[in-house]
């Protein structure tokens, strides 16, 4: 019998109920930056379907033909845009925008005393995972977990198993004796 020894989290609509407040911070960006959209609810999840913010906001503004202010890049746009839309992401849960998945704490709390360990593995930014972990868990929740592979060290995003299979290395543990 295979003895579970860890389990890799996910963060955004895993960990937490994020959907909504990545949309909103979106929309937010866009009207800072005169973009002349804002993703509906049902729009938005069809879009959920390109892994990854900036390139979801880049496939979009293609697909309406859309050009940037001056002569600016579409792709050096769409990064000052969705930097700024990450800030707005944060400060959003910082705010309390957080919620966390039913039972989410509850399995963090039993596997910290059962002395399971706990990842994370994600296409999210450090930063917005830092966020939301302390937001909804408190200061010291990121050292609940051993390891957090993130978007920022270069990964291919999902549904590349990357992160996951970084996430595994930096444990040292099978597949076989994890969940994710």
């Amino acid at each position: 019998m295979r003895k579970l020894k860890a389990i890799i989290f996910d963060v955004d609509g895993t960990l937490a109920a994020t959907e909504e407040t990545h949309r909103q911070a979106f929309n937010a960006a866009f009207t800072e930056f005169d973009i002349p959209f804002q993703w509906s609810i049902p729009e938005y999840i069809e879009l959920l379907e390109i892994s990854g913010g900036k390139e979801r906001i880049l496939q979009f503004l293609q697909s309406k033909e859309f050009k940037a202010s001056g002569n600016e890049d579409l792709r050096h746009y769409t990064l000052k845009v969705h930097q700024r839309k990450s800030e707005i992401y944060r400060e959003k849960l910082i705010a309390g925008h957080i919620c966390l998945r039913d039972g989410v704490e509850r399995l963090i709390n039993e596997a910290r005393d059962k002395g399971i360990i706990m990842a994370i593995a994600t296409s999210t930014s450090t930063a917005n995972v830092e966020t939301v972990l302390k937001s909804a868990l408190g200061d010291d929740a990121l050292s609940y977990f051993e390891t957090l592979v993130s978007c920022d060290l270069g990964a291919d995003k999902k549904p590349s198993p990357a992160v996951y299979q970084y996430a595994l290395a930096n444990l040292g543990l099978k597949p076989e004796n994890c969940i994710v």
